[in-house]
């Protein structure tokens, strides 16, 4: 693996994008894992899920520069966490790419996606009309995937499975970019939190990430 990106949000938060370039076995010996990692790595065919699953963890492990064995788990909604570290995390990936994001003091949310033009045909289901006003129509599908990025790492924060990218996560109107941030809200039931959502095109992939709410 090589690290191919790598910011410091703050003094407490991070995240790297790593570009997976070893098979399953070099980076399973990277790991430590233990009979549970190895019976679920087991239902995964082999391929893009295998590496995907083994990338992050070596990333994780890169990032947070231990020789101690990392118990990192799923919670009932799916959302991964660490047992035995203080850091809250959020993992992502896509075809070559793996992404995590750290941070000792909040949550994060991270999502990375190989842009492809098959976003304006689904852009409806996860985008509001207000929303879809405001997309550059020049640039529209990395704007589009701007705020599906956007989406995403704010459902990660979140971590749980109650809300609609389209109903519950309002993207405030921004202009389009190469790297930039906007605001963004979570509204569920009486509730409402803010976000500043930050993004950047790295490659042919774009990334978003959030970090606590504002």
């Amino acid at each position: 693996m090589a690290l191919a990106h790598y910011k410091q949000v703050d003094a407490k938060t991070s995240f790297a994008i790593w570009k997976i370039e070893e098979s399953a076995e070099e980076l399973y010996n990277q790991l430590q894992l233990k009979d549970h990692e190895t019976e679920f790595l087991s239902t995964l065919n082999n391929g893009k899920r295998n590496l995907h699953w083994l990338s992050t963890r070596a990333l994780l492990r890169s990032m947070l520069n231990t020789d101690e064995y990392i118990d990192c788990l799923v919670d009932e909604h799916g959302k991964p966490y660490l047992a035995n570290f203080p850091h809250q995390i959020s993992l992502s990936h896509s075809y070559d790419y793996a992404a995590v994001m750290i941070s000792e003091d909040k949550p994060v949310g991270i999502d990375i996606e190989l842009i492809k033009n098959k976003i304006e045909r689904v852009a409806k289901k996860f985008m509001s009309k207000a929303e879809l006003d405001f997309i550059d129509q020049k640039n529209a599908i990395e704007h589009l995937y701007v705020c599906w990025c956007a989406k995403e790492a704010i459902y990660k924060l979140h971590g749980k499975k109650n809300i609609s990218f389209l109903d519950n996560i309002e993207l405030k109107p921004f202009e389009f970019s190469q790297n930039g941030q906007f605001e963004a809200a979570l509204n569920i039931e009486d509730t409402e939190e803010q976000f500043q959502v930050f993004f950047e095109k790295f490659e042919n992939y774009m990334i978003g990430t959030v970090a606590g709410a504002i």
